[in-house]
């Protein structure tokens, strides 16, 4: 007569016990190779929008399409930047940041608030701005006139597009742009470096809601240990950008960066609350 040879109680732990342990091992592993592979796909998307920039400039007389161009008519809703750029990117997705699961393209002004990918709104048009260039103030949102690559005169430090803090809601989130004019500003140095030296609001957590990791200089609230609450401000003081891969809170989650020139490289939140490392404020 054979027998038959079951497992024991014991190798059955034991077996289970492996398994665990592998996959205590792997999962993060998987996790980082997932993350490693979205921020591949975004610096992928950027360049496309970059291309895309480019090709717009050279049909519309080296102008950049606008931000968000505004008519005399405060009735009548601005025209954002991914309807002029939509032509030439014919892809909804590259509008839209790998890391932000439920954002989608901003079609429209109405809809402006999902879209987790942003442009600068110095490139932004309207006739009825008291920005002059060259002091344009916090909450600055366009200009009287259309911004020429000619005026980002270092192309290659001149930032564009970056990710960007999103809302399904109606929320304080801008998704569709950044401002340049928001953050901190030189303390040393002449007025005209000071100005061109200036940041936006960058942190690697959604300011519009978190407190954050932030170059002191700002209108946000210092709550210590380099971390400032900006969620008291209005929607147009805050327009930041969130640098959402690899986030920790700490400043070292990054974001792709679209320069005048055409070419987009990574930074991490901390290396872009360097003064003077990126041009924000080109106008």
């Amino acid at each position: 007569m054979s027998m038959r040879r079951a497992f024991t109680l014991i190798e059955l732990l034991v077996v289970i016990a492996i398994i665990a342990i592998l996959a205590a091992i792997l999962f993060p592993v998987f996790a980082q190779a997932k993350e490693a592979a979205k921020q591949t796909k975004a610096l992928a998307q950027m360049k496309q929008l970059a291309t895309s920039l480019m090709i717009y400039s050279s049909d519309h007389d080296d102008y950049f399409v606008p931000a968000s161009a505004r008519s005399t008519n405060a009735a009548i809703d601005p025209v954002i930047w991914t309807e002029g750029l939509y032509a030439y990117v014919k892809n909804e997705d590259i509008f839209v940041s790998p890391a932000a699961n439920d954002s989608k393209m901003a079609k429209n002004w109405s809809t402006r608030r999902i879209q987790s990918v942003g442009y600068s709104d110095a490139t932004g048009v309207d006739p009825n701005s008291t920005a002059v260039i060259g002091a344009a103030p916090a909450g600055t949102e366009g200009f009287t006139s259309a911004a020429s690559f000619s005026q980002a005169e270092e192309s290659a430090r001149t930032g564009l597009i970056v990710t960007t803090p999103h809302t399904t809601g109606t929320s304080k989130e801008r998704g569709y742009v950044f401002n340049p004019y928001n953050g901190a500003t030189p303390t040393t140095g002449t007025p005209a470096e000071n100005y061109m030296n200036g940041l936006p609001l960058i942190s690697d957590v959604n300011l519009c809601t978190t407190q954050g990791v932030l170059q002191a200089g700002s209108a946000c609230t210092s709550v210590g240990n380099g971390r400032f609450d900006c969620t008291g401000l209005a929607p147009g003081a805050l327009k930041p950008v969130y640098a959402r891969f690899r986030a920790d809170k700490n400043g070292n989650g990054t974001t792709p960066v679209v320069f005048a020139d055409g070419h987009a490289k990574s930074y991490s939140a901390n290396s872009l609350n360097t003064f003077g490392k990126v041009i924000w404020r080109f106008r």
